[in-house]
């Protein structure tokens, strides 16, 4: 028991430092294009769909991964490897969604599929801050939305 509680100030005391320090890190120095960072994530076994069928960045309905940071694409191939779980991105750099820093567009984010394995290794594997938000031990946070995993990688 003593163990189990040692573990848990750990982790609260990881989120607390995520959520003071997330603001002064630099993911963002290393950027891929569209199509390196799909080949990346392809050959590792991650698919990306797309509602629009499309890649264009400045188009809501499509899925793009033009200028991702580079520590993101190597953060959801590691969610992969780890898990064992089939991992589809949703959504990325594209128009249309929320603004700020550490935002889809500045290339910090990624919307994964949500599916059981997926949801299952998150909820067992990472600190539970509440009902919706994960932290891992990388300090990576998912957000648990209606249909899909809204991912921060921002560290």
């Amino acid at each position: 028991m003593a163990v189990h509680k040692v573990l848990v100030a750990a982790l609260l005391l990881v989120a607390v430092a995520v959520a003071q320090t997330c603001d002064s890190q630099s993911n963002g120095n290393c950027k891929y294009s569209d199509s390196t960072a799909r080949s990346k994530v392809n050959s590792a076994g991650i698919s990306v769909s797309s509602s629009g069928g499309c890649s264009n960045r400045n188009d809501a309905s499509c899925t793009s991964l033009d200028q991702v940071n580079c520590n993101t694409v190597a953060d959801v191939i590691t969610l992969h490897s780890a898990s064992g779980c089939a991992v589809t991105i949703t959504g990325g750099t594209e128009t249309g969604h929320a603004s700020g820093t550490f935002s889809h567009w500045n290339g910090y984010k990624l919307d994964l599929s949500m599916t059981s394995c997926l949801t299952n290794y998150i909820e067992k594997s990472f600190y539970k801050q509440d009902d919706t938000h994960w932290i891992s031990a990388a300090g990576n946070i998912y957000y648990y939305e209606s249909n899909h995993w809204d991912v921060c990688y921002c560290s």
